[in-house]
């Protein structure tokens, strides 16, 4: 009969197997990375605050939003026209793509995109009918008031509020939409859901980087020809104002990518997200 194989050492006898004084030990902890489970713990809770507001405050917050993230689309256009065009422009147009995201998200305003992680994370720990009739609200609530935001800006700029030449080339920028219509629209919303799923993901973890973080993630939606839904209902409201895009169109493109979205976010990486902290949480 083969010997019993030996029990792994206990973690805190292990991590003791080098001495360090208190000092060294404080530090130590406080250059150890957050580990999944408190990563998770902290999108988590932020999640349970969304989805205990009251409604008036989401939608506040959502429109507030809505009308913010049309500085990406705006970031886009005066980089078109304030820089000579060279190889450099796309990436010009990215960071400026970036910068509505940098507003809304250091200003904790509600975005939908957000909230396909947080709001998700409490019906994953917790599935119940109650948590999901939460989240259904969160996500219902907060569509609808960034969709009015987007359409304020879009309304204010095509009235003339942003100048004709800024208006002008809001349509000229905002022609990309016409590119995600249908199964285009949707598997380009799978990569733009992923993306800020991970900015909200990894925004526990950073220290005065988090400008950083949120403009390389949501700069690579527009580098990468990718599909954010509320952004996009930016260029939509646009396109539609300006007579270049029916009804038809704007649900071709809207409905699809609202899917790739969810499914980038939700299904992709808020459930892996949790899949690989579940069975800590059960032991615990």
């Amino acid at each position: 009969m083969a010997d019993p194989q030996p029990a792994a050492p206990d973690t805190d006898d292990e991590e003791q197997k080098v001495a360090l004084n208190p000092e060294q030990e404080e530090v130590v902890d406080d250059r150890r990375a957050a580990s999944a489970l408190i990563v998770h713990e902290v999108v988590r809770r932020q999640g349970i605050e969304e989805l205990e507001r009251p409604a008036a405050s989401l939608m506040w917050s959502g429109i507030t939003a809505g009308i913010a993230i049309g500085l990406s689309l705006l970031g886009k256009a005066v980089m078109e026209t304030a820089v000579p065009a060279g190889p450099w422009t796309p990436l010009l147009q990215s960071l400026g793509y970036a910068i509505g995201f940098v507003v809304v998200i250091l200003g904790r305003m509600q975005l939908f995109t957000e909230s396909t992680l947080s709001a998700v994370l409490p019906l994953a720990t917790d599935p119940s009918a109650r948590n999901l009739v939460r989240t259904l609200r969160l996500w219902g609530i907060v569509l609808l008031a960034n969709l009015i935001g987007t359409f304020a800006f879009a309304g204010f700029a095509m009235l003339g509020g942003l100048g004709v030449e800024q208006a002008r080339e809001l349509v000229e920028v905002s022609g990309v939409v016409l590119e995600h219509v249908g199964m285009e629209g949707f598997l380009a919303g799978i990569p733009s859901g992923i993306l800020l799923a991970s900015v909200v993901w990894c925004l526990p973890s950073v220290e005065g980087q988090k400008v950083t973080l949120i403009v390389l993630l949501t700069g690579l939606i527009d580098l990468g020809g990718f599909a954010h839904v509320v952004a996009g209902s930016a260029e939509m409201w646009v396109l539609v104002l300006h007579g270049d895009m029916g009804a038809g169109q704007a649900m071709a493109f809207f409905l699809p990518v609202l899917f790739g979205n969810i499914v980038g976010g939700s299904v992709l990486f808020a459930l892996l997200a949790h899949a690989q902290v579940r069975g800590e949480i059960e032991e615990g």
